[in-house]
């Protein structure tokens, strides 16, 4: 604040008026600021001289003597106002000021008669166009309406409702019309209340609905619904977007109008009046549209602010309003114009002025303007320059190393050099603006610098800068040098056979190409020297199918892109045909119907296949579960299940196995007369049996058993493989003892039979 009004800013500024018809008119202007100032108006940007008609007051007003909307000589006090104020920091305009003349035309829409029914509505309704709008009164009977009357609803636009009529309601209407430049009357129209209340039933009936309107912040709507029917509709309202309406500055006027107050830009929407039959769901809707602007004004002034030489200065001004404000920029009263230091971005809401000088000190203004109204701000540059600062580096070379990277060089200043701190590099592309530049800090001791990361074949410009402590000098001279060119890259190349004769180059469009015109193509025999070639394509084409090759060798494929400065590094492929050849003899041409049947036969297998796989599992699972429970049982009684004789070849296959099927009196006899089973032999023979530590009785051995195969066969073989068989009696004479006659004889051979 201090800094605005040190230097120079506007205390009063002019606003919108309207002038009465050879009435005096002031427009009011007060400025302050560091003296002298000098006040000047403009209208409609044309510089105002004194005269006997308009001129300035001592307090920096404009006086117009007798407002006149057209003079003889055509010319018209109506227009555009602003006042300028000037100082030695700079100038300063004020917002615009838009004077009008005060006028009222004659109605355009007079009250008509009408007849209506006892307990109906009526509607009379006139227009008339005037600034400011007239206010519009009626009159019945030559005297102003009873507006203490609830059934009277009397609305601003000139429109006078009666509801629930009454033969006293019968009469002449008029309404006159007022405002500061006029009176005027309207014609009369005749209301007839006719007959008595009908009970006959009507469809609600909307008579009028809610008109479009364009309102300013903080004005009234008014939107008018009047129904009709029998019974009586209930009206009431909404927003078509579903939010509510809200009640704070809401009011209902008569019997359904909708009053808005002190309007704000959220009450913009579309506004709905329905009609509804009580207590039925019978309706009838009408809907008007509701625009609310509002002035420019800012949420963000530019601030006063001081910048060393050579240094970029930003000024920031946001405003709002509805619609939206458009913005400009003024320097000292003047329309600013861009350049290459002078930027606008963020739709004129950011100035920014790159390497200042003594020219760019002034007082830059923001103008935010819509059609509901302008605002102003202002801001002044100051550009600092101190004494004894370095002079611009002198002899700025650039010299270009390669594609990528350029090396710059630089001599001292001539003057003011002891106090450098170092050096700034500014890089620019030569072709775009001077927001895009960037900076390299190198020390004191350092003239040369290489600028790497550049792009190939483009134009860059450089300048030095020296820094102090106390400030930066002016920049050198600009320098403008291009980077090399480069030729592109190799290119990602891919082959796929067609048929016996035909293959298909493909390949990939790529930035990492770089800058190219096109792809050269070749190819060759591998066991020749001399290529096919070069095939000429387009940077866009992509594919290419190289045709009537011999299917009995092999191919090299070669491809690369080229530009103005050469051609790239290529890309080598090889390829045989021979295999697509062989592949077409042993494979004839399918025929596809068959192929299909074929395909689905091959599923239906692949399906069968699995569920076989799945059941060969489960059963494999089942098996080692009944097995290994065998096992156990068979450790149980593991006693009876050893003991059971080796029987003859002979016999074997005409009884079949005999397992624990002899007696106890048989078994008895041979633990008498056998040889018993040594314990130790017993664990040689089943080391994975759980019960070999409780066997207590001897077991009669036979040699076949000791074979291993026979203990695999016990220890693994489920019982429910086993054929329990009852043994038959011997025809052999018993011997004394009353066991079998004949024992069987050791069997010295394999053992794993039956």
């Amino acid at each position: 604040d201090f800094g605005r009004s040190s230097e120079l800013a506007f205390v009063v500024e002019p606003s919108d008026d309207i002038a009465v018809q050879e009435q005096p008119l002031i427009l009011y202007c007060q400025v302050e600021g560091i003296q002298p100032i000098t006040i000047t108006w403009r209208k409609n940007g044309v510089m105002i001289v004194d005269s006997e008609n308009a001129f300035m007051l001592a307090n920096g007003s404009l006086y117009v003597s007798r407002f006149q909307r057209v003079r003889g000589d055509g010319s018209s006090d109506e227009g555009e106002y602003d006042c300028m104020a000037q100082n030695h920091y700079g100038l300063v305009v004020s917002r615009k000021a838009k004077i009008q003349a005060a006028t009222m035309s004659d109605f355009h829409i007079h009250p008509q008669n009408a007849v209506v029914e006892e307990g109906g509505v009526a509607r009379f309704q006139c227009q008339i166009h005037g600034l400011p709008e007239p206010v519009i009164l009626w009159h019945k009977n030559s005297m102003p309406v009873n507006t203490d009357n609830e059934r009277y609803t009397l609305l601003p636009k000139g429109v006078l409702q009666i509801t629930g009529l009454r033969a006293e309601d019968s009469g002449i209407f008029h309404c006159v019309a007022t405002n500061i430049a006029n009176v005027k009357f309207s014609r009369e129209a005749r209301l007839t209340v006719s007959g008595s209340h009908s009970s006959v039933y009507k469809d609600p009936m909307i008579l009028v609905g809610p008109e479009n309107l364009t309102l300013t912040v903080h004005q009234t709507a008014v939107l008018e619904c009047i129904a009709t029917g029998n019974p009586r509709p209930i009206v009431s309202w909404s927003r078509l977007d579903g939010r509510p309406i809200g009640v704070e500055g809401i009011q209902v006027l008569g019997t359904g109008n909708l009053m808005i107050s002190d309007l704000t830009v959220q009450h913009s929407g579309i506004y709905v009046c329905a009609a509804n039959k009580p207590g039925t769901r019978v309706r009838r809707t009408a809907q008007g549209s509701l625009v609310v602007q509002a002035p420019a004004e800012f949420v963000q002034h530019p601030q006063s602010i001081s910048r060393p030489v050579g240094t970029t200065a930003i000024f920031t001004c946001v405003a709002q309003g509805e619609p939206p404000p458009q913005i400009t920029w003024l320097r000292n009263g003047q329309i600013l114009e861009t350049s290459d230091h002078i930027k606008l971005k963020n739709n004129n809401s950011t100035l920014s002025i790159y390497g200042i000088n003594q020219a760019d000190e002034a007082i830059y203004q923001c103008l935010a303007e819509n059609s509901a109204g302008s605002t102003q701000a202002s801001a002044r540059l100051t550009v600092l320059w101190a004494d004894g600062l370095p002079s611009p580096p002198q002899g700025v070379r650039a010299e270009t190393v390669s594609a990528t990277t350029i090396q710059v060089s630089w001599e001292k200043p001539l003057q003011n050099t002891k106090e450098i701190i170092g050096y700034v590099l500014h890089i620019r592309k030569a072709a775009d603006p001077v927001e895009m530049e960037y900076q390299e800090a190198v020390s004191k001791s350092t003239f040369q610098q290489l600028v790497t990361d550049l792009e190939p074949s483009t134009s860059y410009s450089f300048y030095i800068k020296a820094y102090t402590s106390r400030g930066a000098s002016k920049a050198s001279e600009v320098t403008v040098v291009s980077t090399l060119g480069e030729v592109p890259a190799m290119p990602s190349l891919f082959i796929k056979v067609i048929n016996s004769t035909t293959v298909q180059a493909t390949w990939e469009p790529s930035i990492k190409l770089g800058q190219h015109e096109g792809f050269k193509l070749y190819y060759r025999k591998v066991h020749l020297s001399q290529y096919t070639g070069p095939v000429l394509l387009a940077s866009n084409v992509t594919a290419y199918n190289i045709t009537h090759l011999d299917a009995s060798v092999v191919y090299e494929v070669k491809l690369l892109a080229y530009n103005q400065h050469g051609d790239g590094n290529s890309t080598v492929r090889f390829v045989s045909l021979r295999e697509t050849v062989e592949r077409t003899v042993l494979n004839p041409p399918c025929d596809c119907m068959k192929d299909e049947q074929n395909n689905k036969t091959s599923t239906t297998g692949i399906i069968i296949g699995i569920h076989i796989g799945v059941t060969c599992i489960i059963f494999c699972i089942l098996f080692l579960m009944f097995g290994y429970r065998g096992r156990l049982l068979m450790c149980k009684n593991v006693q009876e299940q050893l003991s059971t004789p080796q029987i003859p070849r002979s016999q074997r296959s005409a009884t079949g196995l005999v397992l624990n099927g002899a007696t106890r009196r048989d078994r008895d006899d041979r633990d008498l007369n056998g040889k018993q089973l040594d314990m130790n032999e017993l664990e040689r023979l089943f080391p994975a049996s759980p019960c070999q530590e409780q066997q207590e009785t001897g077991i009669t051995s036979a040699h076949s058993l000791s074979a291993p195969h026979d203990e695999t066969q016990i220890s693994t073989l489920p019982l429910d493989e086993f054929s329990i068989i009852e043994e038959q009696p011997d025809p052999l004479p018993k011997n004394p003892h009353g066991s079998s006659a004949a024992a069987p004889a050791p069997d010295h051979g394999p053992a794993n039979e039956g």
